[in-house]
C-alpha cells in the first residue's frame, strides 16, 4: 500500500533536504534500500542508478562543476500509486553565463512506506 499524501510530504521533505545537501545517508532515510533513480540524459539515453554508493556518487556529481542549478515552479501531484513532481530547471554555466531552461516531470513510486523509484523526464523549454 502506498503512503498517504501526508506521509509522502514528510518523505519528500527529507528527500529534498538530502538532495540539496548531497547527503546519501539522509536520503536513505526516505528511500528503500533498493532505491532506483532513472533519468533521461540529453543524448536520449536512460541512466539507471542503483545502490547506495552509486547514488551517493551521482548526488555529489549533481552539485559539482561550473553549472548552477535552480528549480522553480515545483508542484507535487499525488495519485493513488505514484507522486508526480512538475518543475522548471534553470541551469547557468558559471564560466560562460549561458542559461539553459528545461521543463521536467519526476515520477515517484513507493514500497514499504518509502520512495522506491525516481523516474526523471526533462526537455528543453521552448
Amino acid at each position: 500500500m502506498s503512503p498517504s499524501a501526508v506521509e509522502r510530504d514528510v518523505l519528500f521533505k527529507t528527500f529534498g533536504r538530502a538532495w540539496f545537501k548531497r547527503d546519501a545517508e539522509l536520503l536513505y532515510q526516505a528511500v528503500t534500500p533498493d532505491f532506483v533513480w532513472q533519468a533521461n540524459d540529453r543524448d536520449g539515453s536512460v541512466r539507471r542508478i542503483t545502490g547506495k554508493g552509486a547514488v551517493a556518487e551521482a548526488l555529489g556529481a549533481t552539485g559539482s562543476g561550473d553549472v548552477q542549478r535552480r528549480f522553480e515552479d515545483v508542484v507535487y501531484h499525488h495519485a493513488p500509486d505514484a507522486t508526480f513532481m512538475t518543475f522548471r530547471l534553470i541551469e547557468t554555466d558559471k564560466t560562460t553565463g549561458d542559461v539553459r531552461e528545461e521543463a521536467g516531470l519526476e515520477r515517484y513510486t513507493f514500497k514499504d512506506g518509502r520512495i522506491a523509484v525516481k523516474d526523471v523526464y526533462r526537455k528543453k523549454s521552448v
